[in-house]
């Protein structure tokens, strides 16, 4: 019996920086959009370069086990030259890989990174053997003898298991911490309301509930400031589309804006841990999974466990790699109490 099993994507992750790289702001009256550019045709030197393994279910599962946790992983890859670099990888890390699935005629995801100067980055996504998970290749086995399966974003075939592999972990009494990707959430808040519904813990970026839910956050007028409220009132009809379940609590994260979550009699608010930021890639793998381990450890006390989330994924990116910079809750637990000014608010629902 393992303590956390985590499914999601494995890939090999090349990070690229450039200084000519541009950041590039498009505002409409009611949001806005950045993109990164760089000069049409020309060829550019490239500043740093670096190689890692990445993925949701890689760097979840490697949090999870870095956290304490007994920990397996499910992810699919192919057999060639990433794979290899994959499995070395995990001969320094505390990670059962057991129930890995392998094909031969499939190809390992592999990533481009792009980072900007701002540490944010574009990722130009390989998906490979990551979007053809089938039903037929997941143990289900470990799952049931796990506490928590943690769901990391599920693209291309492989998200048609997400019914299959909620309704399962609920009827065995596994916990289930899901966080959404831009694939199932492609698929309508109907399809989408079905996997909520079963979910214990649910994270998303501020652009996928955004997605998800069709309400987007105004942006301030000459009239109304809506910046000036603790939470924003379309965050809160957000949080409230978002949440089913009674027991459930919801959680949306908003870059170097901090991070929400709801429980439907409460708000928090949790800015984020200030340090540097070289590369964002895995910052919110990191808060995600450390926020669900830190909901157990701390029995569900929400202001502490988006604390240790965000001061977790703070560690990841002050780094390149989305698994570097990971702390222990030993650690989390010493920043907290270096910097007893760092708060997380609590609002009432009312």
């Amino acid at each position: 019996m393992v303590d956390v099993v985590t499914i999601g994507s494995a890939t090999m992750d090349v990070f690229v920086e450039c200084d000519d790289a541009n950041v590039v702001s498009v505002r409409k009256k009611d949001h806005s959009t950045d993109f990164m550019s760089y000069p049409y045709g020309s060829k550019l030197e490239i500043t740093d370069f670096d190689t890692q393994v990445g993925g949701g279910g890689v760097n979840t599962a490697v949090n999870f086990a870095n956290l304490g946790f007994d920990t397996a992983v499910i992810f699919k890859v192919g057999d060639d030259i990433y794979s290899k670099g994959l499995f070395d990888f995990f001969k320094t890390k505390n990670v059962n890989l057991d129930s890995i699935i392998q094909d031969k005629k499939d190809t390992t995801g592999f990533s481009i990174i792009l980072t900007s100067f701002e540490g944010d980055r574009t990722v130009l996504a390989h998906r490979g053997a990551n979007a053809h998970i089938k039903k037929s290749e997941i143990d289900f086995e470990v799952i049931k003898n796990s506490k928590l399966l943690y769901i990391a974003p599920l693209n291309g075939e492989s998200n048609r298991q997400l019914d299959d592999l909620v309704k399962f972990a609920k009827e065995n009494d596994t916990m289930v911490c899901f966080n959404a990707g831009s694939t199932g959430i492609k698929k309508g808040f109907n399809y989408l309301k079905k996997i909520l519904a079963l979910a214990d813990a649910v994270v998303m970026n501020k652009e996928e509930a955004q997605m998800a839910t069709g309400i987007y956050l105004r942006q301030d007028t000459k009239e109304i400031k809506y910046s000036k409220e603790a939470i924003h009132p379309d965050l809160k009809e957000m949080f409230k589309k978002l949440k089913i379940s009674d027991y459930q609590v919801i959680v949306i994260t908003d870059g170097g804006h901090g991070a929400y979550a709801y429980n439907g009699r409460q708000y928090f608010y949790c800015p984020c841990f200030e340090g540097p930021v070289v590369s964002t890639l895995g910052a919110g793998d990191a808060f995600a999974s450390t926020f669900c381990a830190a909901m157990s450890r701390y029995n569900f006390d929400i202001p502490k466990s988006l604390m240790a989330g965000s001061i977790n994924s703070g560690g990841v990116v002050s780094d390149f790699g989305a698994t570097q910079g990971l702390l222990s809750f030993e650690e989390i637990e010493e920043k907290m109490a270096q910097t007893p000014d760092y708060k997380a608010i609590t609002i009432s629902a009312e």
